[in-house]
């Protein structure tokens, strides 16, 4: 049951379509496979599928969400090097064989439990890459070991079909995929010479999906298709496939919260929760019913820098440095320890944009709160390029919000505008 005062998102699904269109026009070779680890809300997986991307899956139930949703098996990739058995197995009964490797116990496993697998080996990005998060102390096979994996793997009687690699999440350097895009075009070769035809590229994910990013887009992509015409030209007929997560995501949704307890402190003393008048002006402790453990999770694990937003009537008002909180029992639940908002009251509303990637896929239940639900909005105009996708039977289980009748909706990204298509 949802309380009215449940902190929700409002997901805007032609966010979704708009950076579909924009990704075709800038990498028009390299097909998307979304990486559902990112956001796997099903509003999410339903726009993108019926929008014909591939998916970047790494586990079982990741694969079992796509195959729900009768997306076919080529258009999914298990890219995950260190898969446990049995989820090898289950790829392999749902006829799932692009996976990735890069270490030779793996190559044993997949001759065990998936020998007809489509292997692509992940290789490490350059080590000066910027990035969010990097991937490279966890992932990926030097290029120098590549020559003994490929043995192996001509050994065991084992299929490698290309290569990968990841520059790592939220990337803002504009080099790195051009070096790590040459770094492949070497390890190409050394297939060749293992006695492999590699005909797939896969260059990962790592690309901004908010405008407040510290690069743009458009900025990571010029290099990029530079890179990839110089080292892999269309006439060579490798197919180029990448697996962008928070680009599609990321500012899909806005995040509302409820503030429901606050403290004022003057000086060392609490003072009165609902005023900030005297001579000493206060500072303020605002409560909050979703935090790190929750959808804020990113603030912890991705270092995102949280920017609370509040209603357009309080845009006049004196500001108050105040710190946020988080609802559970533990002291680390804090979402900001210092910021300027207008004094704000019990039952007031906080909004978070652009809270798409890696937030409601890491929530936890601790202290058995709740889950932050979501709504869906679509402009017209892309609910419309989505409905000629569809059959009937499409239509009837697309995933739209109880508070939104029809998809049909034009959406505004006004806190106001979220909270009225929510309540």
């Amino acid at each position: 049951m949802q309380d009215k005062d449940d902190a929700f998102f409002i997901a805007d699904l032609s966010d979704i379509v708009r950076k579909y269109k924009t990704w075709k026009r800038e990498l028009p070779r390299v097909e998307p496979f979304y990486a559902v680890k990112c956001n796997d809300n099903a509003g999410v997986l339903s726009v993108l599928a019926e929008l014909g991307t591939g998916f970047d899956c790494t586990s079982k139930l990741e694969i079992s969400k796509i195959m729900d949703l009768k997306v076919s098996p080529s258009r999914v990739i298990y890219a995950n090097p260190y898969k446990q058995s049995s989820h090898i197995r289950y790829a392999a009964k749902n006829d799932v064989a692009l996976m990735t490797f890069d270490n030779i116990s793996e190559l044993h496993k997949v001759k065990a439990n998936h020998p007809n697998a489509k292997l692509v080996v992940r290789i490490l990005p350059p080590n000066s890459t910027k990035a969010q998060s990097e991937l490279g102390m966890k992932f990926g096979a030097h290029p120098k070991d590549v020559p003994k994996l490929l043995k192996t793997a001509k050994d065991l009687g084992l299929n490698v079909v290309g290569v990968s690699f990841h520059v790592g999440s939220g990337c803002y350097d504009p080099t790195a995929f051009p070096a790590a895009v040459a770094s492949a075009r070497a390890v190409f070769d050394m297939g060749e010479t293992a006695g492999f035809h590699f005909d797939l590229l896969d260059i990962g994910g790592g690309f901004p999906g908010q405008k407040s990013a510290k690069i743009s887009f458009e900025a990571i992509c010029g290099p990029l298709r530079s890179a990839l015409d110089a080292y892999f030209p269309e006439s060579k007929g490798v197919r180029i496939i990448a697996e962008p997560g928070r680009f599609f995501v990321a500012s899909a949704f806005t995040l509302a919260v409820n503030i429901i307890a606050k403290r004022a402190v003057v000086g060392e003393e609490i003072a009165d929760d609902n005023t900030s008048s005297g001579d000493v002006e206060p500072k303020f402790m605002y409560y909050v019913n979703d935090g790190v453990y929750g959808s804020f999770n990113c603030s912890v694990f991705g270092g995102v820098d949280l920017k609370a937003e509040v209603f357009e009537h309080y845009a006049d008002e004196p500001l108050f440095t105040c710190s946020i909180w988080g609802p559970t029992c533990d002291g680390i639940d804090c979402l900001k320890d210092e910021t300027q908002l207008p004094e704000m009251h019990i039952g007031d509303w906080l909004f978070f944009h652009d809270m798409g990637a890696y937030t409601m896929c890491a929530a936890t239940r601790f202290n058995a709160m709740p889950k932050t639900r979501s709504y869906y909005v679509m402009q017209e105009s892309a609910w419309i390029q989505i409905e000629h996708h569809m059959n009937e039977e499409d239509l009837q289980s697309f995933p739209l919000s109880p508070a939104v009748k029809s998809p049909v909706v034009e959406f505004s990204t006004s806190p106001l505008a979220a909270y009225n298509l929510a309540h």
